[in-house]
């Protein structure tokens, strides 16, 4: 009988500590901007702070808010920035950097001395090795920031183009001016 009333007794326990839970979950939800999740799909995820801000996260909340322009974001260029002004029915403006074709970083394995500067600058966790061990990149990781450069004591590490193939080319949209005027008419 006293194992009956002892498992009645856990059991009304989970039951009561559920539904506060439950209740709490519910009372306390915390919900993102939508507007800042769809500022931050478009963005192209480099993490680089290139645009001045620490990743695309506090980019898009910058952007939501009115504190950034959306050109400022190098990686995605003038079709992120097209993209931008069209969620956001602003003007699309040039971009406010020089635009780079995509790349990779490469390390010279024979030159690397393993020190790890590289890896702890890689946003992205696009570097694999160890201490005084070489390094290598992994290609499909890395977005090509160039934050690993400027750490690297011997330049081992250099920027490749990745030249556009069957694999890995986009359909490039065509760049077209959305003039806020022209916006309320269409509303």
């Amino acid at each position: 009988m006293e194992i009956v009333l002892a498992i009645a007794i856990m059991a009304l326990g989970a039951v009561v500590l559920g539904a506060a839970l439950g209740f709490a979950s519910i009372k306390f939800k915390v919900e993102g901007d939508p507007l800042v999740e769809k500022i931050e799909a478009l963005l192209p995820q480099t993490q680089c702070g290139q645009c001045s801000y620490p990743g695309c996260r506090p980019y898009a909340e910058a952007i939501a808010k009115g504190e950034a322009e959306i050109n400022l974001c190098p990686p995605g260029g003038i079709e992120g920035v097209t993209k931008l002004a069209a969620l956001l029915g602003r003007e699309v403006k040039p971009l406010d950097a020089e635009e780079k074709p995509k790349q990779i970083a490469i390390i010279d394995e024979n030159t690397c001395i393993g020190c790890t500067l590289c890896i702890q600058a890689c946003p992205v966790d696009a570097i694999v090795g160890a201490a005084k061990q070489m390094h290598t990149i992994i290609a499909a990781q890395c977005t090509g920031c160039e934050l690993c450069l400027p750490p690297c004591p011997v330049e081992c590490i250099r920027m490749e183009v990745i030249e556009e193939n069957l694999d890995n080319w986009k359909w490039k949209y065509p760049v077209v001016a959305i003039k806020p005027a022209e916006m309320r008419k269409a509303a």
